[in-house]
């Protein structure tokens, strides 16, 4: 199995609540960084960071965390979720919402392989890409 692993600098939290609340995200597991062995200390300051955490959207599993500042490597560069939706309408919907507060990359619309289609950098700094499958391809 292959999943994303997104990285974030102590947004992880409200990054997972907005994709709860726009895609339905579930968390499957969770650990904090305060919640570590004493063998491991954190700052007092990011305790309440997500050191882990597995969620998952329509099945699919994404993990992601707070990187500790020292190896935050930015966000992602020359990667995007992508997420396939059939139903266009609905695609358009969630496009907007996850995107608010981002930056629209390519507005949603027809194309010619597909119903629906968008690109965004989420408010997060996270690249997603939203597809609603023509009829002859639902890949």
């Amino acid at each position: 199995m292959i999943c994303p692993y997104l990285t974030f600098n102590g947004d992880c939290a409200q990054a997972l609540q907005h994709y709860g609340e726009v895609l339905g995200a579930k968390v499957d597991m969770m650990m904090r960084y305060g919640e570590a062995p004493p063998e491991m200390p954190c700052a007092p300051e990011h305790r309440d960071r997500i050191m882990h955490v597995r969620f998952s959207i329509a099945g699919d599993v994404i993990m992601a965390s707070d990187s500790p500042p020292e190896y935050y490597q930015g966000k992602p560069n020359g990667i995007s979720v992508s997420l396939q939706i059939n139903d266009p309408a609905e695609a358009e919907r969630k496009f907007k919402a996850l995107i608010e507060g981002g930056t629209v990359t390519m507005p949603f619309g027809k194309t010619f392989w597909s119903k629906g289609f968008g690109m965004g950098v989420d408010r997060f700094g996270i690249p997603w890409m939203i597809n609603a499958p023509a009829d002859s391809y639902a890949a």
